[in-house]
Formats: C-alpha cells, sequence, structure tokens
C-alpha cells in the first residue's frame, strides 16, 4: 500500500523519481528481476532479502513496508483440532514461515500441507475447499472473515512479535552507487506508510484498484495491520525467523549485512517521524 500511495499521490515525482509499477505475479520471482536489472527496487517478503545474501547477488532492505502481516485462516464450520490439510505457498515468505512456525502450537504436526506457487494459489485452494486451512496475507485474511468463508485463528504476531513483512528492498550494487537516488526513493516510500496512516480510508481505495478486492476489506484490515516503516528494525524477530529458516534448512547460516537503515534514519530526521 505505500507503494500504490507513493505512486498515486504523487510523493515519487515530488522527490524528482519518474517511477513505474510492476505487480509480479508472486514474489519468489522478483529477486531475479533485481539482480538482472529489470527493476531496481522491489517490495518483497525481507526473508527472501535475506536469504539471497548467499547467492552471490545479494540484496538489501531499505525500509519496511508490512508488519505482523501473515494469518491463518480456518473454513469457518470447523474447529482448530479438526484440521487436517494446510494449504501454504512457495517456501521462503512469510506466509509459509508463519505457517510452518504455528504448526506445532496448531496441534496440526500430522496435518497435509499443500503446497501451492503463489499465496493466490493457497487462496484459492482454501476457497474450493481443498483445505482446511491457509496461510495468507492481509488483506484477504480479513475478506474470508468479513465473507464468512473463514477464521482467523493466528497471526505472525502470535508467534514474532512485531515481524516484518514485505519491505523496500534494492540490490546491494545499486545501493552502493546511488546514494542519493536510494534517499529519494525511501523517502517517498515512507510518506507513502505516513499517509496511509492518516488517511486510511482514501489509501484503501487507491490500494483497491491495485489489490482488486473492495475498499472496505483492505480499511478493515488496516485496523490490525498498518504498514511500518521502522518494522525492519525489530531484529529480534527476524533472528527468530532466520533461526526457523535454518532449522527447516531454507538457508545453511544466520546471513548479516542484509539491511541497510541510513537512509531510513535520514528520511525519519528530513520528515519529522
Amino acid at each position: 500500500m505505500p507503494a500504490y500511495v507513493a505512486y498515486e499521490k504523487g510523493f515519487f515525482r515530488e522527490e524528482g523519481l519518474e517511477v513505474s509499477l510492476n505487480i509480479a505475479p508472486t514474489a519468489w520471482m522478483v529477486p531475479d528481476k533485481l539482480t538482472n536489472g529489470e527493476i531496481h527496487f522491489a517490495v518483497i517478503p525481507w526473508t527472501r532479502v535475506a536469504a539471497a545474501d548467499s547467492t552471490g547477488a545479494p540484496l538489501v532492505l531499505l525500509c519496511g513496508s508490512g508488519f505482523e502481516e501473515a494469518a491463518i485462516v480456518i473454513r469457518k464450520d470447523i474447529k482448530p483440532s479438526e484440521v487436517k490439510s494446510v494449504a501454504i505457498p512457495m517456501q521462503g515468505g512469510m506466509k509459509d514461515l508463519t505457517a510452518m512456525g504455528l504448526i506445532e502450537q496448531l496441534g496440526w504436526n500430522d496435518a497435509r500441507i499443500i503446497r501451492q506457487p503463489s499465496g493466490d494459489g493457497a487462496i484459492i485452494s482454501f476457497f474450493g475447499e481443498g483445505a482446511d486451512a491457509a496461510s495468507m496475507i492481509e488483506p484477504y485474511a480479513t475478506m474470508l472473515e468479513m465473507m464468512g468463508v473463514g477464521k482467523i485463528i493466528k497471526r505472525t504476531g502470535d508467534i514474532w512479535k512485531g515481524a516484518p513483512g514485505c519491505s523496500l528492498a534494492t540490490t546491494v550494487s545499486l545501493k552502493e552507487t546511488e546514494d542519493l537516488l536510494m534517499q529519494k526513493m525511501v523517502i517517498a516510500f515512507v510518506r507513502g506508510t505516513l499517509f496511509v496512516k492518516t488517511n486510511p480510508d482514501e489509501s484503501s481505495d487507491i490500494a483497491s484498484g491495485y489489490i482488486g478486492i473492495n475498499p472496505r476489506f483492505i480499511r478493515q484490515a488496516l485496523n490490525v495491520n498498518w504498514p511500518d516503516a521502522n518494522a525492519i528494525r525489530n531484529s529480534k524477530a527476524m533472528d527468530d525467523v532466520l533461526s526457523l529458516m535454518i532449522k527447516l534448512g531454507y538457508i545453511d547460516k544466520m546471513p548479516s549485512g542484509y539491511s541497510d537503515l541510513k537512509f531510513l534514519d535520514k528520511a525519519a530526521s528530513v520528515l519529522g517521524c
């Protein structure tokens, strides 16, 4: 939402940036687009940025956006103890990690995991009654609950308080050569997060055109899922998530140097926030 708002309200343009938006069908495709220069910035799960550290084409986090953004939804007509199958998207994002982190807590160790190629796939699997539960990000969890299709039982914050979700990222190489570009982008993006908080109704209308669902679902989801530019400062929660990724075999070791907060610090100073 901060990116959609910053684009539609002209915040990028006011910072002297000519920006076009590219909506990828799924987040796991985006790191390759960054490293091959097809795009220069992306809002993607911070975990994919941390994991890219070991690929030889490292990425870096610049600014937070999503905050405790994933939720576990079960069908409205069953109890949590009755769940036998869970739809989860590709490994490595917060939807997957939230589900994997909560499975034991929920008593679902014997549940069948239905892997889908994207978060949309997990939602469709759930909506089509192919799974008893699914892990998804907002505003889709709130949408399903408001439509009477499912009920939210756990969120990312129930296991990792303050954990960031999708965050603004770029490549290390671009960050090291384009200081002014980085700063302008982060300032515009932070302005987007601030606008969402002070103008939630208008922001929901703006986001609806990109997300493709009714603004009322988006507005309701904001009550529990405000964007937070400072989410990537929550190192304790991030380290706990990375520890699970190591345990699951997603990464070999604890990554480091995958965030650079100086542009966010400067944006906070410039904007007085």
